[in-house]
């Protein structure tokens, strides 16, 4: 099976999104760039520079299915039931949005009501060998402390947002996670591209 990646784009003070659930400035650097490149699903292109570009290209060939919570597809609309990344979704919930499910028959959504490994677990299995990743916040936290992860990537953004609703990790139940030292740091602009490995408990 592939890797289980927590992955973020987070603020300089470890927001992923603000109160509002908006992203103020966090997404600018999808749009500052000379290369423009379509995003899986073609529902829009981003612009990157040469060396986001190429990080960015690695990270989506590489995802096979994305773990998230209900707050974010609640948030998005569930994508209109087609994610951007166009791979399958696995979703964290207590209750299937029944409404939603028979409003996007041919969504390629899976709603999970038995918790975040039971989620992962499937998400591996749509994967195959591909890259499970997960979003950050709530579903983060317990993937990282029930020993689920292998990498923590994070696209960092230097702004300082002051507050947010949504911390990558929020608080952690057992105190400090130490991880390894970065293997990718790539530097774009307004962003730098970080990926920490994770020792598996």
């Amino acid at each position: 099976m592939g890797k289980v990646v927590a992955q973020a784009i987070m603020s300089l003070d470890g927001y992923v999104a603000k109160q509002d659930n908006s992203i103020g400035r966090l997404f600018d650097w999808l749009q500052n760039g000379e290369v423009e490149l379509p995003t899986p699903a073609g529902d829009f292109a981003v612009h990157l520079t040469p060396a986001s570009s190429d990080h960015w290209q690695q990270w989506v060939s590489s995802v096979g299915a994305l773990v998230c919570g209900r707050t974010l597809f609640d948030a998005t609309g569930g994508w209109q039931g087609r994610h951007s990344m166009d791979v399958p979704i696995v979703v964290v919930t207590h209750q299937v949005p029944a409404d939603w499910v028979d409003a996007h028959p041919e969504a390629p959504f899976t709603f999970v009501t038995d918790g975040v490994a039971a989620a992962v677990a499937h998400a591996q299995t749509l994967a195959g060998d591909r890259v499970v990743a997960v979003t950050g916040g709530t579903i983060a936290r317990q993937c990282l402390e029930l020993g689920l992860l292998d990498e923590v990537a994070v696209d960092l953004v230097p702004v300082v947002m002051g507050e947010g609703n949504r911390p990558f990790f929020g608080t952690l139940s057992a105190g400090d996670v130490m991880l390894g030292n970065p293997t990718v740091c790539v530097q774009g602009d307004r962003v730098t591209h970080l990926v920490f490995p994770v020792a598996r408990s």
